[in-house]
């Protein structure tokens, strides 16, 4: 039997197989509202055969936004807007579905990734949309950025207030399970690295006040939902940069996740500053993923480079993850778990509508819905 096709129980989620399918950001949002490109996307990867389908960084305040096109679930209208989006998509699948709320702090008020990605200036282009971003110091993600504003007490009440403010509109909307966005040099990454934070006070300095922040959305998300829904945290497990978060401070930090009823903690790295040394290949973060699962021995979801379907089994076999998540390479072949599945042979889920596509060879390729 294959173990990327086995299942396995996240939380209280019992998932059909191994496969995730990782967040990705659209960019295809109005003020904030999932658009027909959603349903349209979404559904498209609701049949893929995926065991867990977590949506793109989904923002919890306006400010908190990548760009102006992201997804948001701060309002009745962004929650309606989602909603119609997600039950349209998620009726034909038995995927389950997942959020990762974010908020992206000094990285935010920038154009789309295919119009250049350049920084679109708070104050200075309002016609496009630009905000005043916010973080932990007045410290920008480059020289040539406009600095952020420093968050004082009141503004982070108010955003660990928004991030659970969206986790209970994700439990309404019937979401199997939140995840965190603690990683890739938005908002709470910038809080852990001493290379973004500054402070002097009690979020900052050591390791402990760095991490003083992100455990506090962890609890006000846990608190907000039900005991029983699954909520983690993606962490990026180093900076890539000397003097910056690193492994072992990650470890601490899952360890003290675990403590406060984290489910899972998924690994990737980088994203916090543009000196970031990466040397990239087949898997390159996996041994991320392997150190906290072997340190801390919570459920794990591993990322980077993995592509080929046996090397998705061996990942799950050898322990080194205990999921591992696609993104790129699900865009690329949204019928990835399907070919995955004909490799190792295992078996799907697909629709019955696609029943007679099987090749002659595989008719036993596919369980329906």
């Amino acid at each position: 039997m294959s173990h990327l096709f086995s299942p396995f129980t996240l939380g209280s989620v019992l998932l059909d197989n191994r496969i995730v399918i990782a967040p990705m950001c659209q960019y295809s949002a109005q003020d904030g509202l999932a658009t027909d490109w959603h349903l349209m996307h979404w559904g498209h990867l609701a049949l893929s055969g995926a065991g867990l389908f977590i949506l793109e960084a989904t923002a919890v305040t306006p400010e908190g936004r990548i760009s102006p096109l992201d997804l948001g679930l701060w309002s009745d209208d962004t929650e309606a807007a989602l909603g119609r989006a997600l039950d349209a998509a998620r009726q034909h699948s038995p995927i389950r579905w997942g959020i990762q709320l974010a908020h992206a702090g000094r990285k935010a008020s920038v154009a789309a990734p295919w119009t250049g990605g350049a920084r679109v200036l708070p104050g200075v282009l309002p016609e496009q949309g630009g905000w005043q971003t916010v973080a932990p110091s007045a410290v920008p993600f480059q020289d040539s950025d406009p600095a952020p504003a420093s968050l004082d007490d009141t503004g982070l009440h108010r955003i660990r207030q928004a991030f659970a403010d969206a986790a209970r509109r994700a439990h309404r909307l019937g979401l199997d399970l939140i995840e965190i966005h603690a990683a890739h040099g938005y908002l709470l990454h910038q809080f852990l690295s001493p290379l973004s934070n500054a402070r002097t006070d009690a979020h900052g300095g050591t390791l402990e006040g760095r991490m003083r922040f992100p455990l506090a959305v962890f609890d006000a998300v846990r608190e907000a939902v039900p005991a029983g829904m699954t909520v983690g945290v993606r962490i990026s497990a180093t900076d890539w940069v000397p003097g910056g978060w690193d492994l072992a401070q990650s470890q601490v930090f899952a360890q003290a996740l675990r403590a406060r009823g984290c489910d899972f903690v998924h690994v990737s790295s980088g994203g916090l500053s543009g000196e970031q040394q990466i040397t990239l290949g087949p898997g390159y973060q996996l041994p991320f993923a392997e150190a906290l699962k072997r340190e801390v021995g919570m459920p794990t979801i591993g990322v980077g480079l993995i592509t080929e379907p046996e090397q998705a089994e061996a990942v799950v076999a050898s322990g080194q993850a205990d999921l591992v998540g696609l993104a790129r390479a699900m865009l690329y072949n949204p019928r990835w778990p399907w070919h995955a599945a004909a490799r190792l042979g295992a078996r799907v889920h697909a629709p019955p509508q696609y029943l007679r596509c099987q090749p002659a060879g595989l008719r036993d390729l596919f369980n329906l819905p």
